[in-house]
């Protein structure tokens, strides 16, 4: 999963995208409250009539000022990118201190610093959150797994260990065939008995 800085689009086409994306934010969101706020006021029996009169006046201007926003939010986003050469939140929350001061330029320099503090502020809160929920929903990371060699035994020669078999441990449990151990030497040593010999032998001479 990536971080809200990789995952957006590139910074030319980013600020189209944003200008959209807040248009139709605040064109929904608008027409809902409105509609509702529309139906509360209407008398009755034009209680639907006064609500999507009241979309209709008031749900393109908030669409509107939700699109001037994300479109200053992008441009100030774009120029510190390009400024500072990198991606990282300090980007989007200096881009949105710049955009609430400069809406309110018009109102004198108190109620831009005020506006820029709040925008500045609340980027904050929204990056720090999107950190958050990044974390907790990214998958844990693997561990490698470390494997031990076993330390060799003194007591036994080096090419009976590397000829003992993995399973000699389980061999007596699950009904292997345990192997019997050969000598250093790698010669293996056999008794042969004749089927001719009586049992138990006898001493006689014929």
């Amino acid at each position: 999963m990536g971080t809200p800085e990789t995952s957006r689009e590139p910074c030319p086409d980013r600020i189209l995208d944003d200008v959209g994306g807040a248009f139709g934010m605040g064109a929904v969101g608008g027409s809902a409250f409105h509609f509702l706020k529309g139906v509360y006021n209407s008398p009755k029996g034009e209680r639907l009539i006064g609500g999507s009169q009241a979309v209709r006046m008031n749900a393109p201007r908030i669409g509107g000022s939700f699109a001037v926003w994300g479109g200053l939010f992008s441009a100030f986003d774009c120029t510190m990118v390009y400024a500072r050469q990198k991606e990282d939140p300090w980007n989007s929350i200096i881009a949105g201190a710049a955009t609430g001061g400069f809406l309110q330029m018009r109102q004198g320099l108190p109620a831009a610093s005020r506006s820029a503090l709040f925008g500045g502020v609340l980027l904050a809160l929204i990056e720090g959150a999107g950190i958050m929920l990044n974390k907790v929903l990214s998958p844990p990371q693997n561990l490698p797994i470390m494997f031990e060699d076993p330390m060799p035994n003194a007591n036994i020669p080096a090419g009976a260990q590397a000829s003992e078999p993995s399973s000699a441990w389980f061999g007596g449990w699950f009904g292997g065939k345990k192997e019997e151990a050969k000598p250093a030497g790698g010669v293996k040593t056999e008794i042969l008995e004749s089927f001719e010999s009586p049992i138990p032998p006898t001493f006689e001479f014929k």
